[in-house]
């Protein structure tokens, strides 16, 4: 059975890396332990994830709610970008300043 999205459910923007593949994920959730669970399982069988099992979370963005992660989840994946993921983890206030500029 398939769960209904809370839209006012707290969401979370989240970061995975590997180290084997030396690469990053990004992603929006309300659970993200559980959701690295998956992505380590291989459970998404057509995801970008399932080239690796080693999957830790790297950085995680707190969000008001599920539209407020997606538009910061496609702002950071247009960044296509390796240093902004990681200048995201050395400087929170850019993270502070995509939570207003998408509130």
């Amino acid at each position: 059975m398939f769960k209904l999205i809370d839209e006012n459910r707290m969401h979370f923007v989240y970061i995975i890396y590997s180290s084997d593949k030396d690469t990053f994920y990004i992603g929006e959730t309300s659970d993200t332990e559980l959701r690295l669970q998956w992505h380590n399982s291989g459970i998404f069988e057509n995801s970008y994830t399932k080239i690796a099992n080693d999957w830790v979370l790297f950085h995680i963005i707190e969000c008001t709610d599920i539209f407020q992660a997606r538009k910061i989840e496609r702002h950071i994946k247009d960044m296509k970008s390796k240093t902004y993921i990681s200048n995201l983890k050395k400087y929170p206030e850019i993270s502070e300043k995509l939570l207003l500029k998408y509130r």
